[in-house]
């Protein structure tokens, strides 16, 4: 970083992309030498985010998402706040928001999980028509912030279902076979869907839903005990899933069933 501040500290910012992408899909990474006074660290950090940016995208290009792992307390954390509001300050002078806070969450063995309450039936998914049919209509009323950014952006519930399949759960080379529709039993149709999965890192709750007619029955805690009892089946040693800080139904559920808040993450974004 050239000019005055030219000083060995942490100075990064860092973005990421599939193997053999081209355009980076997600801003992971920016972190200034959190020594610097306030005005010369925002200063800095404006100086190093302008210079970045115009060497990675054209002029007028959409930014992507920027993501940030945070401790679990940090709005109560002095220490740890002003880091984080130290980079938000700076990202929103160049127009970024503030689009969610997430829980990040994580179940081990330990205690077990409780048994079946026996009111659904679980199947696998046949094919991708099988899950989307259910997907669309969870969009509806859904408390996720990225799905409501898809569909205040013009997306049908459908078109939005569709992105998140292709764009996330096809990709998945953990077994499709793990995945469960939840329906009522003798015939009584379908009620919801749980996604458990293996990402490049750990076993994953990667979805979850509940049609909107068979919300606040409880339904949700045996879907994603199913979902958890599929990955614990394969020997893990933990399981990782997260959820918007709003949507609190799915936190209580996800409290209910072991999961630890371990870290939090913030999202921001470009419009």
């Amino acid at each position: 970083m050239p000019g005055r501040h030219d000083i060995p500290g942490p100075e990064r910012p860092a973005r990421w992309t599939t193997p053999g992408g081209d355009v980076p899909l997600q801003f992971d990474f920016f972190d200034v030498d959190d020594t610097l006074p306030r005005a010369d660290r925002d200063e800095v950090g404006l100086r190093l985010f302008r210079t970045a940016a115009a060497t990675v995208f054209p002029a007028g290009a959409k930014l992507p998402e920027y993501g940030r792992f945070v401790p679990p307390d940090w709005h109560e954390d002095h220490a740890a706040r002003e880091v984080v509001e130290s980079r938000t300050r700076v990202l929103e002078s160049t127009g970024a928001r503030l689009l969610v806070e997430r829980l990040r969450l994580q179940w081990t063995p330990s205690p077990p999980l409780p048994e079946s309450e026996g009111r659904l039936v679980f199947r696998p998914v046949a094919d991708r028509e099988d899950l989307l049919a259910l997907m669309a209509p969870v969009m509806e009323g859904t408390l996720d912030a990225h799905g409501q950014a898809h569909l205040a952006s013009g997306l049908s519930p459908r078109e939005a279902a569709e992105r998140h399949y292709d764009g996330e759960l096809a990709g998945f080379k953990s077994p499709h076979e793990w995945w469960r529709i939840a329906e009522l039993p003798d015939g009584g149709g379908p009620v919801g869907f749980v996604v458990p999965a293996r990402n490049s890192y750990h076993p994953i709750i990667a979805y979850i839903g509940v049609l909107p007619a068979h919300r606040g029955n409880g339904h949700i805690d045996e879907i994603l005990a199913e979902g958890t009892r599929i990955l614990a089946a394969e020997g893990v040693d933990r399981i990782r899933a997260s959820t918007d800080l709003g949507n609190v139904p799915m936190a209580k559920s996800f409290a209910r069933a072991g999961y630890v808040n371990f870290e939090r993450s913030l999202n921001l974004v470009w419009d």
